[in-house]
């Protein structure tokens, strides 16, 4: 997936690392190169990984601007929705969050110039990450569970394969993802490239309002999944869903369940018990480690 992206010389430097344990590259225009793995940091130098900076390559704004296009397909103005919201998903998955100018109309960003900044994050399937929990979420039937941590600890990837996980032991369920930004499945051309199952249905590249209403009345789930909620309105939306009998799979940024108990948007679902599960991740030692699973009363039941 990398080399499709990045321009030789530097996907020279890439294939001296042990790809297929990176997180994340951290391009920045006139600053080292950044690499991690397994959450920890390292310079980026011609030989592969270095401790030391004198070492690292340096980004140019060529290299930023090579990068966005060979993302794009070369035709970046096709990406522009998604570029004015910080981000541009690649064939396969690889996500690239992006730092710039904003062009801003009416006090409404539309679009992103002079791109200085990119945060390269390649999506890894670990199969089987979240069977040690699995018996927690099931009782009887799926229950309703968020999966919570700081960004970075694996929360797409531990998302993607309880949904794998569901298929895999033929619960039936009916499952609509609705996959904001191309991250879950990341349908190319309507296709999945990441593996979601049998059972599942994808809206992807809509915004999670609009997929929750459509979804419920047109697709009937048994099970609504998305990525990263947090606005007032996401909140809502899972509400809404609770209460027609739909079961949710979600995430949200936090690094604790307190912190979850400070977001006043949140405090209704967590008021209602909307959520019956509660899996609380960590980046250490390595992302997606299991800090534990709490009920909806935020008890520890597990780890």
């Amino acid at each position: 997936m990398l080399e499709k992206i990045l321009p030789s010389t530097l996907f020279g430097a890439i294939n001296n690392t042990p790809i297929d344990k990176i997180n994340e590259i951290r391009i920045r225009i006139n600053r080292r190169i950044v690499v991690t793995i397994d959450g920890k940091s390292y310079y980026l130098s011609q030989d592969g990984l270095s401790s030391k900076a004198d070492r690292a390559l340096i980004a140019s704004g060529e290299m930023i601007e090579s990068i966005t296009k060979r993302a794009c397909e070369n035709s970046v103005y096709a990406f522009t929705d998604q570029i004015k919201n910080g981000y541009i998903t690649t064939k396969g998955g690889i996500r690239i969050g992006i730092a710039g100018e904003g062009v801003i109309d009416k006090n409404v960003v539309k679009n992103l110039k002079n791109i200085n900044s990119l945060v390269i994050r390649v999506p890894r399937e670990v199969r089987g990450c979240s069977s040690g929990i699995m018996g927690y979420l099931m009782q009887d039937e799926f229950l309703s569970t968020l999966i919570v941590s700081p960004p970075g600890c694996g929360k797409t990837t531990f998302i993607r394969d309880i949904i794998y996980q569901l298929s895999s032991k033929n619960y039936c369920y009916n499952v609509l993802l609705i996959d904001e930004k191309f991250e879950i499945a990341n349908c190319f051309n309507g296709v999945p490239t990441l593996d979601v199952g049998n059972f599942c249905d994808i809206l992807s590249g809509v915004p999670r309002g609009y997929g929750f209403e459509v979804g419920v009345k047109n697709l009937r789930p048994d099970i609504i999944v998305t990525d990263e909620v947090g606005t007032e309105k996401d909140c809502e939306a899972l509400f809404k869903a609770s209460t027609s009998g739909i079961r949710l799979l979600a995430s949200i940024h936090a690094s604790s369940l307190e912190d979850l108990e400070k977001k006043e948007e949140f405090e209704r679902l967590i008021h209602n018990k909307v959520f019956k599960r509660y899996v609380l991740l960590t980046a250490s030692p390595t992302p997606g480690k299991v800090v534990g699973v709490y009920d909806e009363n935020f008890r520890c039941i597990s780890y």
